[in-house]
């Protein structure tokens, strides 16, 4: 990788924490590229929209060029504030997007490189939402073998990210 410099924020989702099982696993990647990691903490806030602010002005302590980085929840989160913030990337697992009663807020203004990884398997926000998203917005896509969590997939999961750091910063 050259010598780019990129801070790679991640966002958990709604069941989860900032330094979670997979943003730990994907954090040492970060920083095995030489980039920095952050991580949002979300707990105790429930709403969307609220999240999206906190990613906002956290973001505005980090330094750009940024890459945001999130799953369920905190994947929608991220795609939310792309408008906002004007990452290099997206990268989003499992993103809640297109859910009942919520398809409106599905966020649509992306204007840069984005990656979904999606469970075949996903019982909390099924793969073709994922595959929609990715289709409209021509957004790479790679389903896995696995659940909504993805945890028993967080090597591959791992590889797809530096491969896509690597693309866009490289």
């Amino acid at each position: 990788m050259s010598a780019s410099i990129a801070t790679v924020v991640f966002s958990h989702g709604k069941e989860s924490g900032p330094w979670g099982s997979k943003i730990t696993a994907m954090a040492a990647v970060v920083r095995d590229l030489k980039l920095t990691a952050e991580s949002v903490d979300y707990r105790g806030l429930d709403d969307p929209d609220e999240r999206v602010r906190t990613l906002i002005a956290a973001a505005a302590q980090f330094e750009p060029p940024l890459v945001l980085v999130g799953s369920s929840m905190g994947a929608h989160v991220s795609a939310a504030a792309a408008a906002r913030l004007r990452p290099r990337g997206l990268f989003l697992l499992a993103p809640a997007f297109y859910m009942p009663g919520y398809e409106q807020y599905t966020p649509q203004e992306v204007a840069c490189p984005c990656a979904i990884v999606h469970g075949w398997r996903d019982d909390v926000v099924p793969v073709d939402n994922g595959i929609r998203w990715a289709r409209e917005h021509a957004a790479a896509l790679h389903v896995l073998d696995s659940g909504h969590r993805l945890e028993d997939r967080i090597d591959a999961i791992c590889a797809l990210l530096r491969g896509f750091l690597m693309e866009i910063l490289g």
